[in-house]
């Protein structure tokens, strides 16, 4: 853990106490700050005073008394409305930030000399980030992994020189986080979503620029026209930026080609990385993930040679394009993490032959970009609320089921792949929704699919290295 010393001393509420907020408080705490802590959850107040954390319910504060507020990411900050905790806090001229903030106030008192690589965008963050860490930690790094992905960024080894942290940083993290600085900001690509906590679409888009524009270097995919745009800004601004795209050759900057990596500098190109074969960042989507990949690890003293080393041998991503294995030449992908309709596009570009688990709680912009998909897909197999809406997009383009419930998709299209003459037919849970209708999350959504897998005979787990 890391002890926030900066606020040793201080007044500091702290509203939120699901996981990241239970070790947000005890950081403070173990740096000498005054914490009083609550959350709407009484189960969660209970764990926290359990814990040794002191606990009251803040409505009956005058805000007036507190240095700080430390919010949860999860909390509303503006969007649909504030929570009640920031309208007293905002009434008492109370500054409030997140535990992103915190880390990066801390870092910046004690670890000058360390670097944070602060991943953003819409889609492929947790992919990136892990990819990023892995490959640094195979070339002997040492690394510290976590914010949005796994641990509590507060949760981490005490801060000192030399650490390299790799953190993922969703937009509600970023929102609490006027001062994050990075030494390389990275921005793989925008597209709806999260709109309910942010209002529109630009302010979700100005707010995923906030992180790059306030790194040294800023590495931005730009093979979407929000992310373009953003790129040219800060190149006009000065700010060190290096241009991703997997749909043309750059000029300048890291470009994927036919499974290949290029880096080009004006003039001269060079290939950088081969994919080939690397089961792991299969697909389009991870082209683009293993190029972001190659530059920060580049820019943190990595050669080729390191690089190339850590792709070969990365595991991927649990729930994200997760090859779980096969059931006789039909290869299994859990793809639980693909909950909007951008995610599974990523997905169904990665594959030629596919039965499609597909559906849960429909989230905004629907699914009629998946159209130019539908050729490759031998039968969709339609779970959760959503399945009537994937139907009517599907109509007599695509064979279907309406298999209501994940268990009975995963063992009709078991049965079909099964019979496909296609040398590798492909089984992929990639459900472009959310999981909340009929799971905790994706990853209980993932775990029931895997778990549902590995109990078919003849599973054969797919070896990583």
């Amino acid at each position: 853990m890391i002890p926030v010393t900066i606020y040793s001393g201080k007044s500091v509420a702290l509203f939120g106490l699901g996981g990241s907020g239970l070790v947000t408080a005890q950081a403070l705490m173990a740096g000498g700050a005054l914490v009083t802590a609550f959350d709407d959850n009484r189960d969660s107040v209970a764990k926290a005073k359990a814990a040794g954390i002191n606990t009251a319910d803040l409505r009956g504060y005058d805000f007036g008394v507190f240095d700080l507020l430390v919010l949860a990411p999860g909390v509303p900050l503006t969007h649909p409305s504030p929570h009640w905790s920031v309208e007293l806090a905002k009434t008492a001229g109370v500054e409030i930030i997140g535990d992103i903030e915190l880390f990066c106030r801390q870092r910046n008192h004690v670890a000058e000399n360390s670097i944070l690589v602060a991943i953003t965008g819409t889609n492929g963050k947790s992919t990136t980030t892990a990819l990023i860490s892995h490959v640094l930690k195979n070339a002997g790094r040492k690394v510290e992994m976590g914010g949005n992905i796994g641990r509590a960024v507060l949760d981490f080894e005490e801060t000192e020189d030399g650490t390299i942290y790799v953190v993922e940083v969703s937009s509600y993290q970023i929102d609490l986080s006027p001062g994050i600085n990075a030494e390389i900001g990275i921005l793989l690509n925008l597209s709806p979503d999260h709109l309910d906590r942010h209002g529109s679409m630009e302010n979700y888009a100005a707010i995923k620029e906030s992180l790059v524009q306030k790194s040294k270097s800023a590495i931005i995919g730009v093979d979407d026209e929000m992310s373009r745009a953003i790129a040219a800004r800060l190149e006009e601004s000065n700010v060190a930026i290096t241009r991703v795209s997997v749909h043309e050759q750059l000029e300048t900057g890291v470009y994927a080609s036919g499974g290949e990596i290029f880096y080009a500098n004006h003039d001269t190109t060079e290939k950088i990385a081969d994919l080939g074969n690397i089961g792991s960042l299969r697909g389009i989507h991870n082209a683009q993930n293993a190029c972001v990949a190659w530059k920060a690890c580049s820019d943190c003293g990595l050669s080729d040679v390191e690089i190339q080393s850590g792709f070969e041998n990365f595991p991927g991503l649990i729930d994200r394009m997760e090859e779980l294995g096969s059931v006789g030449n039909v290869l299994i992908v859990n793809d639980s993490k693909g909950t909007n309709a951008d995610a599974t596009d990523m997905a169904l570009d990665s594959f030629e032959r596919i039965y499609w688990i597909a559906g849960g709680l429909a989230k905004e912009g629907g699914f009629e970009s998946l159209k130019r998909h539908f050729p490759k897909i031998a039968k969709a197999y339609l779970i959760g609320e959503a399945a009537p809406i994937f139907a009517g997009v599907l109509g007599e383009d695509v064979d279907f089921e309406i298999s209501g419930t994940l268990d009975k998709a995963v063992h009709h299209a078991l049965e079909d792949a099964g019979s496909d003459k296609y040398p590798e037919p492909v089984i992929l849970m990639s459900p472009a929704c959310a999981s909340f209708d009929q799971f905790s999350s994706y990853a209980a959504r993932g775990e029931q699919f895997r778990q549902l897998i590995q109990q078919v005979d003849g599973f054969i787990l797919r070896e990583t290295s």
